[in-house]
């Protein structure tokens, strides 16, 4: 569970909400399992009170691994960074163990594709274009001594996530039942079919999302 916003009365009664579907549904929740995690970008943070399910208090945490991504309670993404490097650099010993085996190029490439490049992009999509320039600096060495043990160069980070990114953004726009998709319609201009910039309240989100668009180009 993350809480996002200032007050945490809209949040506890979903909370409630979930554990009462639960509850109609013959579900039973592992209350020891369940995590809460507070986002909050503030400088000065207000202590919240924690949450209690079917009468046990929920371990608050600054940082949880979901789905084999790395989340914290600031989303800057350097625990996820140094997991993905980590995971990245175990593999590549792989990779050169099999070339020093005099492993055809072809082949070498697939195990790039399937073993080393599936661990250093997985959920790209969800971190690749939030991390700072040093993390991205960082993979991308790592993506260059693939490259060097392929004897070719590899797309960079950047160039991965946008195309990823694109193709996912095109997936959501075709399909009518994506629950984003009604969302990414209502921005596209009358004439062009282009999309707008989603509209930030706050005058730093704005910055920060024109910060991240002109380094990309």
């Amino acid at each position: 569970m993350c809480q996002w916003w200032t007050g945490d009365s809209e949040y506890r009664e979903l909370v409630d909400r979930f554990v009462a579907w639960c509850g109609n549904n013959h579900l039973l929740l592992n209350v020891a399992k369940t995590k809460e995690m507070v986002v909050d970008f503030r400088r000065t943070r207000t202590k919240l009170n924690t949450i209690s399910i079917l009468g046990e208090e929920v371990e608050v945490v600054e940082g949880y691994r979901y789905l084999g991504v790395h989340l914290d309670n600031r989303l800057d993404w350097k625990c996820n960074t140094e997991a993905v490097y980590r995971e990245g650099q175990s593999r590549l010993y792989f990779l050169r163990k099999l070339r020093s085996f005099n492993m055809c190029s072809k082949m070498l490439h697939i195990f790039y594709q399937s073993v080393v490049a599936s661990a250093i992009f997985f959920a790209a999509i969800c971190w690749g274009s939030s991390i700072r320039a040093s993390d991205t600096k960082k993979l991308n060495k790592l993506i260059k001594k693939a490259g060097s043990v392929l004897g070719t160069a590899l797309e960079p980070l950047e160039l991965v996530v946008e195309r990823r990114m694109l193709h996912k953004l095109l997936n959501i726009m075709d399909n009518t039942s994506h629950p984003p998709h009604n969302l990414l319609v209502s921005q596209q201009s009358v004439f062009s079919r282009r999309l707008f910039q989603l509209r930030c309240y706050k005058d730093h989100y704005r910055k920060y999302i024109l910060a991240h668009r002109n380094s990309s180009i």
